[in-house]
């Protein structure tokens, strides 16, 4: 194992030690305010009014498990805007297929405890018909490099978005104190375009 994916495993482990020890009371919390500083992002000042005329954006997220910061309000606060709303199927192999989130009682449970749409799946490839791409992460540094978890589902994302030549903007949804000076690299990380924590909106330049 090299230095620098040792560096990484650590980095997750102490990181993921911290999110372990957080009160369901403080993740709700930042999760209400996580939904507020969303739609502060440039990308979605374009989401028409309720019942007003004109194509909506189309947002990716997912639905936080654990200890990350809670995007229950964040995508129920982004439907109710108007906002198109594709949330992630966990396939097989750990890619990910899409389906459009239609409230949470249509929400099931799926593998790893995670919670997905019950909806028709899209396809893999549904991801790059998005204007932002909300991402999970542990953390960021401060040129933009994310750190997830390791499984490699959005690598595989990251990937498609690249390929599709489509100027999609991708947004790591964090707590504050996961902004980083500096986060180890590999040479398939790719950078994102902004975090977006409790406390406001970090964009990077790259």
């Amino acid at each position: 194992m090299s230095g620098e994916h040792e560096e990484k495993r650590r980095l997750r482990r102490d990181l993921l030690e911290v999110r372990r020890a957080l009160p369901a009371d403080v993740v709700a919390a930042r999760g209400a305010a996580l939904a507020r500083r969303v739609r502060e992002l440039d990308e979605l000042r374009t989401a028409p009014a309720e019942g007003a005329a004109g194509a909506a954006p189309t947002v990716a997220a997912y639905v936080s498990i654990g200890g990350e910061p809670d995007t229950r309000a964040l995508i129920e606060a982004l439907r109710a805007a108007g906002v198109r709303v594709l949330l992630p199927v966990l396939l097989p192999d750990n890619d990910l297929d899409w389906a459009v989130y239609e409230g949470p009682e249509r929400l099931v449970p799926a593998g790893w405890g995670l919670r997905e749409p019950d909806g028709p799946r899209l396809t893999p490839e549904a991801v790059t018909e998005a204007d932002v791409v909300l991402l999970p992460g542990l953390a960021v540094d401060r040129t933009g490099l994310r750190l997830g978890r390791g499984g490699g589902s959005y690598d595989r994302v990251l990937a498609r978005l690249e390929r599709s030549g489509r100027r999609t903007a991708l947004v790591v949804l964090l707590h504050d104190d996961e902004v980083l000076d500096a986060v180890p690299a590999e040479p398939h990380d790719r950078r994102v375009h902004a975090a977006v924590t409790p406390s406001g909106v970090h964009r990077f330049r790259h």
